[in-house]
């Protein structure tokens, strides 16, 4: 495995790009970056010409993330040439966020096979449900790890992008699988958030809405917990107060959902994925120093997996509600997955709407959010 990465910041352009590319025989190329960079004249013909036998892939971001730090309107390029492992990359546009469910089933089948080690998936992060998508995409493939994320814009929540080769477009979901046994490939997920108050039960739901918590409307409810002057500012200020899915039986936190928006009338709440009727939930609130702990555990979860002294490159998919939180001190929660996986590791991703990763210490895909996910991959040669 060959890794190389070009980096622009916010103030360079495309014409700032070297004139040679680093790895013109790279196969795949993850692009991340802001809407703006991603609606700059020529991107898509640029990128191709640089890496004219890659499979170029990636999204619009609400951040994103290198091992230099946490940046904003830049453009971050990995090139990866794999020197054994065997790649298939897939695409489809949305019809419907109704269709996510069927539109993962149908990308499954196309990457299914017993060689199949791991799966990225990069999708819009507005007119998709992620919770459907990994479903699909578990009802095909199993226990196969399904890593990455879903689309950002910022804070704007306005429109995300997808980048497929000569593609920019939104509603796009985008798939990569990699087959073989020289293939390396590990995750993590960390939080940092901490439930308070009393569980509560949720008594009516339709997917991703939230309409009562232990027989009353929810909206109500959840402005109680965060304060008359929090809930002025929602849906905004909400993600800095999410909700712990509780696993059955259990205190521990299974998955964490964001709020997206309100509905007065309603008394709704809509959160990033699906919360089920008959979930166990708790209120969250988090610190600066809780999100970086959490953040070097998804790290830890890697190091627990596979050795990372080889040539590899870690993936960091982080919310952009942890970023909202952290705001200028985000920088930290990367520096320490950096200082964890060490320098021979590469690092790209950005701050999303949702990421994709197995559960800590299963095999159970799931989308996260206000999560550090980390999809690891690297090449044993040997094997």
């Amino acid at each position: 495995m060959i890794v190389k990465q070009e980096s622009l910041t916010a103030k360079m352009t495309l014409k700032d790009l070297p004139a040679a590319s680093p790895l013109p025989t790279a196969n795949l190329v993850l692009v991340f970056g802001s809407v703006k960079r991603f609606g700059e004249s020529k991107l898509e013909s640029v990128l191709k010409t640089r890496y004219p036998a890659a499979q170029i892939i990636g999204c619009s971001t609400s951040g994103e993330i290198t091992a230099e730090g946490v940046f904003d309107d830049s453009l971050q390029i990995t090139a990866v040439l794999w020197e054994k492992t065997i790649q298939r990359v897939t695409h489809t546009k949305m019809t419907s966020m109704q269709n996510s469910y069927e539109t993962a089933v149908g990308l499954a089948r196309q990457l299914k096979s017993n060689e199949l080690k791991a799966v990225l998936v990069y999708s819009d992060g507005l007119n998709v449900n992620g919770s459907e998508l990994l479903e699909g995409f578990k009802s095909e493939l199993g226990d196969i790890p399904v890593m990455g994320g879903m689309a950002g814009d910022g804070f704007n929540f306005g429109q995300t992008v997808q980048i497929f080769n000569e593609t920019i477009s939104n509603g796009l979901v985008i798939a990569v699988g990699l087959y073989g046994k020289n293939l390396v490939a590990a995750t993590g997920v960390g939080r940092g958030w901490k439930p308070y108050g009393p569980p509560r039960k949720v008594t009516r739901s339709e997917k991703n809405v939230v309409l009562e918590l232990d027989g009353k409307p929810a909206l109500p409810l959840y402005n109680m917990y965060i304060g008359a002057q929090t809930a002025k500012g929602l849906p905004g200020s909400g993600l800095k107060f999410p909700f712990a899915i509780i696993e059955e039986g259990k205190k521990d936190i299974e998955k964490i959902r964001t709020l997206l928006a309100i509905d007065n009338t309603k008394n709704s709440l809509t959160f990033a994925g699906n919360v089920d009727e008959g979930e166990t939930v708790r209120f969250c609130q988090a610190t600066h120093d809780r999100l970086v702990e959490g953040a070097g555990d998804a790290a830890h979860l890697v190091t627990n997996q596979t050795s990372t002294s080889q040539t590899g490159l870690a993936i960091c998919v982080s919310c952009v509600g942890r970023k909202g939180v952290m705001a200028e001190l985000v920088v930290d929660e990367v520096k320490l997955v950096k200082q964890i996986l060490g320098s021979q590791t590469a690092i790209t991703g950005f701050y999303s709407y949702g990421e994709f990763a197995p559960r800590p210490d299963t095999s159970d895909s799931v989308l996260h959010n206000q999560t550090m996910t980390i999809g690891y991959l690297s090449e044993d040669l040997l094997a």
